[in-house]
């Protein structure tokens, strides 16, 4: 499988001057994960664009793992299939702002290809196998007004779980005519059309509670005083040795929260929630942010929606770090299209392995019980 991943067009020399951090900073004697006691298959996905599209391509190599995922604005596995210029111009339209060169139609995606093509990868053991999709529990949102990820190209997400055998009574699909491309909140962010920094637009939509209840199942109401904790860890830790950390994409630290009864032994659930393009800790934005400071820090982790809900339901959720990389990717976007590797779509790619790896040693309490 052949790559021809390449600096996006859209994205100047000055832009990249501006958003690209320093790599591989010290992560300053942070923790490692904890062992907790979750049951793994008791693991879900989700994510936002770019995140998105790595949660598609998590819940797909480990199909036989996960229990759902929930996607927004995003496409299906394998839509770049290794070029940066398909990725953006069939799967997104984001290789020149203003959207002249974007080719995104009601089928450019070209599902079929996309199931032949994962078909193949299970059938050559670089990802599960995709029957185990059948059960999974999966809800995506397009918003009518987002030109960067177009709702066809959500909409051929669906038809992409259809065709993998995702039961329809387990594939949910919100549409929201008046949003742009960001993460539905409830009451925080940006107006819900815009489509702009740090795309978490209130739409009076909870995207979250959503996301999580349509996995798992009811909910139980948001406590008026939270107990959970939220830590900084040392996510070097999980990265495969021997990747080439300068090109992997992965931040040296990233995000963990944990509600109390979780970190007092209790049987808890996991979700991974996938910050988009420009939405990562140590992105720098070039307006200034509202709060101050440099960079966004934990805009994302803690505005997102699912601290909240997680807290009060025994549910952990792990927010990985995507960086910079400069000349490859300058938006700190999770690899969807091959920056980091020719094997990124797969279990063994470095973002996908380094995911697993964090998995696992979250839930490896369960197994000491």
């Amino acid at each position: 499988m052949k790559s021809s991943a390449r600096l996006p067009g859209f994205v100047s020399m000055v832009w990249l001057i501006a958003v690209a951090p320093a790599l591989c900073a010290a992560a300053g004697g942070l923790p490692e994960l904890p062992a907790l006691n979750i049951d793994v298959r008791e693991t879900s996905v989700s994510g936002i664009s770019s995140g998105g599209f790595m949660a598609v391509q998590f819940e797909v190599a480990h199909a036989g793992t996960l229990k759902g995922a929930g996607i927004v604005a995003a496409g299906p596995y394998w839509c770049a299939q290794g070029s940066s210029l398909t990725a953006t111009t069939a799967c997104s339209c984001t290789l020149d702002p203003s959207h002249t060169l974007c080719s995104v139609s009601a089928d450019s995606a070209r599902v079929p290809e996309l199931v032949a093509a994962t078909r193949r990868f299970a059938t050559e053991q670089r990802i599960d196998d995709p029957a185990a999709l059948a059960r999974h529990r999966v809800i995506h949102f397009a918003g009518g007004q987002d030109h960067t990820v177009p709702a066809p190209v959500v909409a051929q997400l669906g038809r992409y779980y259809s065709a993998m055998g995702v039961a329809p009574a387990n594939l949910s699909a919100r549409e929201l005519p008046t949003a742009g491309h960001a993460m539905p909140t409830a009451d925080y962010g940006g107006a819900c059309e815009v489509s702009q920094e740090p795309y978490l637009n209130r739409c009076g939509v909870d995207a979250a509670h959503a996301i999580l209840s349509w996995i798992y199942g009811p909910l139980k109401p948001v406590r008026k005083k939270p107990g959970g904790t939220l830590t900084k860890f040392d996510q070097r830790a999980y990265v495969p040795s021997g990747a080439a950390s300068w090109r992997s994409g992965l931040d040296s630290s990233a995000w963990l929260y944990v509600p109390a009864d979780c970190a007092k032994g209790a049987a808890c659930r996991l979700h991974i929630a996938l910050h988009g393009c420009r939405q990562g800790q140590s992105y720098v934005p070039l307006k200034p942010l509202p709060g101050g400071g440099v960079y966004f820090g934990t805009t994302f982790v803690e505005h997102a929606g699912y601290n909240r809900w997680a807290d009060a339901n025994r549910i952990v959720v792990l927010y990985p770090q995507a960086v910079s990389v400069p000349f490859l990717n300058p938006n700190g976007c999770w690899d969807w299209w091959g920056y980091s590797g020719a094997n990124y779509a797969e279990r063994e790619g470095v973002q996908i392995a380094t995911l697993r790896a964090m998995v696992d040693r979250l839930t490896a309490g369960a197994a000491k019980r």
